[in-house]
């Protein structure tokens, strides 16, 4: 088995579930491989159990690029598997498990890239910062955010960072779609309460809270979001009609996005604004009308239409509900004119002569968010060869998630086109 294979079974077979025990395990096991390599990680807890690991590999130039990813995992139910989640078994050619794709395997590209620089002598090109997190499934608040504002000398020198959730192949026809993530929609996590007159279930309700909530609940599930195309949701379209040589209707972009299948889930999600009811409490006896009621949605919106977002949701959220944020982060974006975006997309072709490499904004979030604070350009870059079979972004969160052995090296041979030094040095 090569050795970034091994490390992403060895990572998967901690469990890393969050919530849960904490990420203590899955990060000494890392810092230990960082220390056999030479470097000098730095260990800290922002509560017992939530460990975080930061190591710097010194470069040609000390301008540095930070390397980021997460060591938590969202929960698995092992009776819903084909293979046990926390395995880390190799099957069909595959390393499977919790967190093959989100993101124990791209840490393993990592912790398999340093290793062998420090066997063969090589030094990277200019600075890396290499930083395994805590809570990335959560807030971020015991793992990048804590680090950024607790620990944030650990990251001088740092303009521009990788992470997760970018870079992968995507089949178009005769060629390999390789979304680079250039931003990510920004969260708003809700808590939404209404408050009525607690009363007997048979009698006529003065205000109901259960109902206040339910019909503010059902106006923001059936609400539709008008389209808004960002310019790096544009020059993404743009890109895929010059690869597929078609013309994409903007005026149908829903349609378009499902006739184009796998290709259209790069842009389906990423041209409006979103908000998906996710939990309700409320009640603790039939015959009983509740006091208050509390939903939870999980809203997300494109950089730069925050108070748009949030004045819609006011609106329909009614009089008789109140918000407030379980969490509430802007989202980040980092320039596609930039010279560091066309290094990227070249190594990926150097690697796969049929890679189209296209920008692209995630749907979702990650600890981008906590280091575009502290003045970092986050971009999405964690390459790798699949097989067009693979319907990779359906595996997160998941069920039977796995990544290929290939997929990873693959993903190795990039990372170190992309960040070694040109002129190779011992160290």
């Amino acid at each position: 088995m090569s050795e970034v294979a091994q490390i992403c079974s060895d990572l998967i077979r901690f469990d890393t579930t969050n919530p849960g025990a904490g990420e203590r395990p899955a990060a000494e096991y890392v810092a230990g491989l960082l220390s056999e390599a030479g470097a000098e990680p730095v260990v800290f807890e922002s509560a017992p159990h939530r460990t975080n690991v930061v190591a710097r590999i010194p470069g040609d130039s000390p301008e540095a690029l930070l390397i980021h990813g997460h060591l938590d995992v969202v929960p698995a139910e092992p009776a819903d598997w084909r293979i046990h989640p926390f395995s880390g078994e190799v099957v069909d050619g595959c390393v499977w498990g919790r967190g093959a794709v989100d993101m124990k395997g791209t840490l393993s590209m990592t912790l398999a890239l340093v290793r062998d620089w420090a066997r063969r002598g090589v030094r990277p090109e200019r600075d890396l910062v290499l930083a395994f997190l805590a809570d990335e499934e959560a807030t971020g608040e015991y793992g990048s955010r804590y680090a950024a504002t607790r620990h944030r000398e650990l990251f001088d020198g740092c303009t521009e960072a990788i992470s997760e959730s970018g870079g992968y192949s995507v089949q178009a026809q005769d060629a390999r779609v390789y979304p680079v993530a250039v931003g990510e929609r920004g969260t708003a996590w809700m808590r939404l309460t209404a408050r009525g007159v607690a009363g007997h279930g048979s009698r006529p309700p003065v205000r109901n809270a259960v109902a206040e909530l339910c019909h503010a609940v059902s106006r923001i599930a059936s609400h539709r979001w008008p389209v808004r195309l960002t310019p790096a949701v544009s020059a993404l379209i743009d890109s895929l009609e010059e690869i597929l040589g078609e013309r994409i209707d903007r005026d149908r972009l829903e349609e378009e996005a499902e006739r184009l299948g796998r290709v259209g889930t790069l842009f389906r999600a990423q041209i409006r604004n979103s908000a998906n009811p996710t939990m309700i409490q409320a009640g603790y006896k039939v015959n009983v009308i509740p006091g208050s009621a509390v939903a939870h949605v999980d809203g997300r919106f494109l950089p730069g239409l925050r108070e748009e977002f949030l004045e819609t949701i006011d609106r329909l959220l009614g009089p008789g509900v109140t918000r407030e944020f379980v969490n509430l982060e802007d989202g980040p974006s980092a320039p596609m004119e930039a010279p560091f975006f066309e290094r990227m997309c070249s190594a990926l072709r150097a690697e796969d002569p049929a890679a189209r490499p296209v920008p692209y904004v995630m749907s979702g979030g990650t600890d981008a968010k906590a280091f575009a604070r502290i003045g970092i350009a986050g971009y999405g870059f964690a390459p790798l060869l699949l097989d067009p079979g693979l319907d990779y972004l359906g595996m997160f969160h998941g069920v039977d998630e796995r990544v290929p052995v290939t997929g990873l090296e693959f993903g190795v041979r990039v990372l170190d086109r992309l960040l070694a030094s040109p002129s190779p040095g011992v160290t």
